[in-house]
């Protein structure tokens, strides 16, 4: 199977599950959905398949693809993948199914077109699949301002209050991005000897001041995609008001685009200023950790919490990148995956909750478990799993993250330990307002309130909380498909480890 075009396949599967979708009969809404499912349960097979073909003690990048698309510019349709890109694969094909299970009835009170809802889904899967597997520097741009167009129309046309505002302010912010991220790119493929395939410009010697404003121009964008502080404010505005579904793909997946290309991009192709700008990378994701811990504690609505919550991760994640060390790097790669699916569980179970209640206003709830016990019950365990609690997989993460940076930085991973401090202030908090203490009388007057979680809500939480366990107790299977990646990062970089190798840490976490 090694020879099979999985990537190409996989990127464009969900295109023409898209078209098929979007034009179904307008009035048969129940066939687009299921349509939907099928198709993106096809992806997650080969997607199965390609993880099982994918041999981790093998070349670095693997399913390599190319063909020739503007060849006066050096362009190509190139794909490839390495055990980071292969990990977002499997973290996409997992969750855009359960995400159209979780998201059956969002688009049925729209004046807007179900089909189209669920096309538009199907094209955001495509574009994700495509930003992960392009090998292709070009290809990557294309793909990275692609996925903006599907995801401004989730927000923006089935979203809810002020969700134009929100969806302007995403794809401005983004758009943004990726202007500085276009003229880096120019500037690359000028230096680089007009191509855009990512092992030749690998290979190219840039010259240190050319090669920090390039560097610059990519990790602007990145910073922004990701988000980190202080170009995060989009995601609040746009987690809050986008559906449900759509915003655990968006916090989910998206944002970890940033983080992937920071990897990908800016770590192997200007090794020099990395390590030039890593202190300044290391201070924004410390006070991203800490500020945005605090804004989480403060916050009334539910979807806006859990934004503010990913913006402190993300904080995590970039430490662990820049700290420049094989464990960290590990741990911010395995958190990359292990967030999304916790925060992804908890953004489905908190548009659930909302679906119910009919408000996302934490005010407006209190002592929901009496009505919701199930419900309540998976908000507490998705909780649990954000804050990092021993035995979920996001512990594993945090772990190795923090004992990667101490080796190297001690202050950056003391002040990023606060964070947990005050991850559980927030999750505990907001779990007792909700659904603990006195019930709230005006949650008896809503008929959404008496319904606890039906077979195919059960259907879509059941594996990510499976997931979650699974890895918390047993990472290795996925850890070993990192490994080699980040390795192969460090050695890009020049960096190697002052303290025991990744497998004795991993042995320890286990």
């Amino acid at each position: 199977m090694s020879n099979f075009p999985f990537l190409s396949v996989l990127t464009v599967a969900p295109l023409v599950g898209a078209l098929v979708v979007a034009f179904l009969p307008r009035h048969r809404p129940e066939l687009a959905k299921q349509v939907a499912f099928a198709w993106s349960l096809l992806v997650l097979v080969l997607s199965v398949v390609m993880w099982v073909s994918f041999n981790a003690g093998g070349d670095r990048f693997q399913f390599r693809e190319s063909y020739s698309w503007i060849p006066n510019w050096g362009v190509s349709f190139t794909f490839a993948a390495d055990g980071i890109a292969l990990v977002m694969l499997m973290l996409i094909a997992v969750l855009v199914p359960l995400v159209i299970l979780a998201s059956w009835h969002d688009a049925d009170s729209s004046k807007r077109s179900v089909p189209v809802y669920f096309a538009l889904l199907l094209v955001l899967e495509c574009t994700m699949i495509g930003v992960f597997a392009a090998a292709d520097v070009f290809l990557f741009y294309v793909f990275f301002e692609v996925m903006l167009v599907p995801m401004y129309f989730l927000i923006g046309s089935y979203g809810g209050h002020q969700r134009q505002y929100a969806a302007v302010k995403f794809f401005l912010y983004s758009l943004v991005g990726g202007l500085f991220m276009l003229a880096a790119v120019i500037g690359l493929w000028v230096v680089g000897g007009k191509t855009f395939d990512w092992q030749a410009l690998s290979q190219v010697d840039i010259s240190t001041g050319t090669e920090r404003w390039l560097f610059l121009g990519f990790f602007l964008a990145f910073a922004i995609k990701a988000p980190f502080f202080p170009f995060h404010t989009w995601l609040p505005d746009a987690g809050g008001a986008a559906p449900a579904g759509a915003a655990a793909l968006l916090v989910g997946v998206l944002d970890k685009v940033g983080t992937f290309g920071i990897l990908r991009y800016c770590l192997p192709l200007f090794p020099e200023a990395s390590k030039w700008f890593a202190p300044w990378a290391l201070a924004l994701g410390v006070i991203g950790i800490v500020y945005a811990a605090l804004l989480a504690v403060g916050q009334n609505d539910l979807k806006r919490l859990v934004s503010y919550t990913s913006i402190a991760h993300f904080g995590f994640i970039g430490v662990g990148i820049f700290a420049f060390t094989t464990q960290a790097g590990t741990g911010a790669v395995l958190y990359m995956l292990n967030h999304g699916l916790a925060t992804g569980l908890l953004f489905l179970v908190v548009g659930m909750l909302i679906a119910r209640r009919g408000s996302a206003l934490i005010s407006d709830f209190g002592g929901a478990g009496k009505l919701v016990p199930v419900l309540a019950g998976v908000l507490f365990f998705a909780g649990l799993a954000s804050l990092a609690l021993p035995g979920t997989a996001p512990f594993i993460s945090e772990f190795l993250v923090l004992i990667g940076t101490f080796t190297v930085n001690k202050p950056v991973a003391v002040i990023a330990t606060l964070g947990i401090i005050l991850a559980a202030a927030y999750v505990l908090w907001m779990v007792q307002r909700t659904t603990q203490g006195t019930l709230n009388p005006a949650l008896t007057e809503v008929d959404g309130m008496r319904r606890d979680l039906n077979l195919r809500e059960k259907v879509v939480v059941a594996p990510l909380i499976a997931l979650i366990v699974l890895l918390g107790f047993f990472p290795k299977p996925v850890t070993d498909v990192i490994n080699p990646a980040v390795q192969a990062t460090m050695d890009d970089i020049g960096r190697t480890d002052p303290a025991p190798s990744v497998g004795t840490v991993q042995e320890a976490a286990k």
